[in-house]
């Protein structure tokens, strides 16, 4: 099968908000190369690594390079969307986010070429107790480390972007046995799987998108733990009868500023809120639209310009 190979150049505050763009596009694999992921695993000798580009070190021009993997007879239709989704970033950033020159390139590429370039660019990620590791990749486990298998048709970049490192961080100090998770966006599921992992009695996985959440069952599988989730495709904000102790939204500001009226109606007195993936120009908007719901934001954790929050109800 041919595809088309779309490469996106941003910048490390970007690639997510790009990536995000190119999955609502195709399920046959998003990768993120980023030079600064390479230049940490150069200094973290313990770090599992089996193939390094030279090339993004040498000779890099410092972008970070975002390819989505798109079937070849839908390129025509799918770049100029995916184009118009990015010029819909850059007016929301307004200047506020470095995103980079945004040049994109294509060319066209045989499945198995992509396999190779896509795999290549992979390492298991430490997020405290969590290690994010991909399921073709053979990691030992110390007795202190919980393992997370993603699989390989899901978004998973090269290095812990700062949104899912902070989530998944400030999950560590909250989550207790008796928890009940809730992740709003599920995604690949990689925060509420994180949180059952850590001891969560349960947790609740829900996205809108129907690739996004047939990945996530996927990944529960992965991680065995299928009994102790629920994953399902629907707007979870619209049944205010299910409550978590913990709940976790991991989405871009402007969306969590809309959805502060209704997150509370699923959080259990004296439950923890953690929200992620805001730019510092909204961050002070995010906690008064929070707070003036009567959530009282306990910790604040700030990587690059990504800032994460945890609210107490």
């Amino acid at each position: 099968m041919k595809f088309t190979e779309l490469t996106v150049h941003t910048t490390s505050e970007g690639s997510e908000l790009i990536a995000d763009v190119m999955w609502r596009y195709t399920s046959y694999g998003v990768a993120i190369s980023d030079v600064k992921d390479v230049i940490a695993l150069q200094r973290d000798k313990s770090a599992y690594w089996d193939y390094m580009d030279e090339d993004l070190v040498a000779g890099g021009s410092g972008d970070v390079l975002v390819k989505a993997f798109i079937a070849l007879s839908d390129t025509d239709k799918v770049l100029p969307q995916i184009r118009e989704d990015i010029d819909e970033i850059v007016a929301n950033c307004n200047g506020a986010l470095p995103l980079g020159t945004l040049e994109t390139t294509k060319r066209e590429i045989e499945g198995d070429d992509w396999i190779e370039i896509w795999r290549n660019h992979f390492r298991p990620i430490h997020l405290g107790k969590i290690v994010v590791v991909p399921e073709w990749i053979e990691y030992e486990r110390s007795d202190c480390e919980e393992i997370v298998k993603l699989d390989n048709n899901m978004a998973f970049g090269t290095g812990e972007h700062e949104t899912t490192s902070m989530c998944v961080e400030l999950l560590q100090k909250y989550v207790t046995p008796e928890s009940v998770c809730i992740d709003v966006g599920c995604g690949s599921g990689i925060l509420g799987i994180s949180a059952v992992k850590l001891g969560a009695r349960f947790a609740y996985l829900t996205d809108i998108d129907a690739v996004a959440v047939e990945s996530a069952k996927h990944n529960a599988r992965l991680n065995g733990v299928t009994e102790k989730v629920l994953i399902d495709r629907s707007n979870l904000l619209d049944d205010s009868s299910l409550k978590g102790d913990i709940m976790l939204a991991n989405i871009t500001a402007d969306i969590l500023e809309n959805l502060a009226p209704s997150i509370p109606n699923n959080l259990k007195a004296g439950g923890t809120l953690i929200l992620s993936g805001i730019i510092d120009s909204k961050l002070n908007r995010v906690i008064d639209v929070y707070s003036a719901q009567g959530l009282k934001l306990v910790e604040k954790v700030k990587k690059g310009e990504w800032n994460a929050l945890a609210f107490k109800g």
